[in-house]
Formats: C-alpha cells, sequence, structure tokens
C-alpha cells in the first residue's frame, strides 16, 4: 500500500530515482493506493539530463 509521504524508487526511464507521494486520487477521503491506482508525486531526485 501506498499512502501519502511514502518515498518511492522509479522503475521507468524518465530520469528520476526517487519519488515522493503527495496525493492519492480517486475519492474524497481515500488513504491508500495499490497496483494501478493514480497517485500524484514529487521528483526527489533525478539522474543529471536525464
Amino acid at each position: 500500500m501506498i499512502q501519502m509521504q511514502t518515498n518511492l524508487d522509479v522503475a521507468d526511464n524518465s530520469g528520476a530515482r526517487r519519488v515522493q507521494c503527495i496525493k492519492v486520487l480517486g475519492g474524497s477521503h481515500r488513504r491508500y493506493a495499490s497496483v494501478g491506482d493514480i497517485i500524484v508525486v514529487s521528483v526527489k531526485e533525478a539522474i543529471p539530463r536525464g
């Protein structure tokens, strides 16, 4: 389960290495996200020129 303030390692080629979940979408008071759910993240660490 993923909730707000969770730090995640990125597994794609976007150049981001670590992100932090800032919002779980899909409901007014939804607390957790799981596989396939949409979340809003903030990039905390990225590959230079990635």
